[in-house]
């Protein structure tokens, strides 16, 4: 996939943390963002979660309930959900995820990153996405969901939509030791890195289909703007590029833009004769 100029000024820039981050609203406003990452100072990785208030009430988990179902029946009448469909039954992508499963009958699916579903439009989208595949899919097995700006009222209907959500924040560093597909749109470079740390062995990463931000798209847009720091934070995105088959989704509808744009699939295939670099 050729990254356009439009898709690289759209990346997000690496904050200078390279785990989860909770950022302020701007100009007073009290909503929760939905940037992917917490400071690593408030949550080091395996520490236990809890959701960030303790209070919900049935009136505003049957709202949020219900705006989730619109989207899912919203997205799923959609060319963009056609077309995404599409590509994950294409004869090389299948290809793919058959080699990836193996033996096994079902990939479990991770979403880290979600971002908050009460607040924003695109985590709602997402998490709609996700849900769909699940239904549409028998090989999609269990699904477990982590964000740090989850809310109680969050939590339970994601639990109420068939997730569990975790109760400790893995920072991103779930190893495969079994066929697992990570769903994590539009989460920081960090993120990733930790993940592909966590798995820097063969057996693992091959076992390993990631759904998230281009991993082309960062190598073209180190290639043109130099900086040994975002270098080192995405050191084995880098790396693994060479091992990199990328399935670009395209997102050019206005509705769904936000969403999902500079999104790939990503397999990963290395052969055990493979040096991996040290990183």
């Amino acid at each position: 996939m050729a990254a356009s100029v439009k898709t690289l000024s759209l990346e997000k820039p690496n904050p200078p943390a390279e785990d989860w981050k909770i950022v302020l609203p701007r100009r007073g406003k009290q909503k929760r963002q939905f940037r992917k990452t917490i400071e690593s100072e408030l949550q080091k990785p395996g520490q236990s979660w809890s959701p960030i208030d303790d209070q919900s009430d049935p009136e505003s988990e049957s709202k949020l309930m219900q705006k989730m179902l619109s989207y899912v029946q919203k997205l799923e009448s959609s060319q963009f959900y056609q077309a995404f469909i599409d590509q994950i039954l294409s004869h090389e992508m299948s290809d793919h995820l058959h080699r990836v499963s193996g033996s096994e009958e079902k990939l479990q699916m991770v979403i880290y990153g979600i971002g908050s579903i009460e607040s924003y439009e695109p985590p709602r989208l997402q998490l709609s996405l996700a849900i769909l595949m699940k239904r549409k899919f028998t090989w999609i097995g269990e699904v477990e969901v982590f964000d740090p700006v989850l809310s109680l009222t969050e939590s339970k209907v994601l639990s109420a939509l068939g997730c569990s959500v975790l109760s400790f924040n893995e920072q991103g560093r779930r190893q495969a030791l079994k066929p697992t597909l990570f769903f994590m749109p539009h989460c920081e470079a960090g993120l990733y890195d930790n993940l592909l740390q966590a798995n820097w062995e063969v057996n693992m990463l091959n076992q390993i289909v990631l759904f998230g931000n281009s991993f082309e798209a960062y190598e073209q847009f180190l290639s043109v703007c130099k900086d040994p720091i975002r270098e080192e934070r995405q050191r084995h995105i880098m790396a693994i590029r060479r091992f990199t088959k990328e399935f670009a989704i395209n997102a050019t509808s206005d509705d769904y833009f936000q969403a999902f744009h500079s999104s790939s699939w990503h397999f990963f295939r290395i052969s055990h004769d493979e040096d991996l670099q040290n990183c």
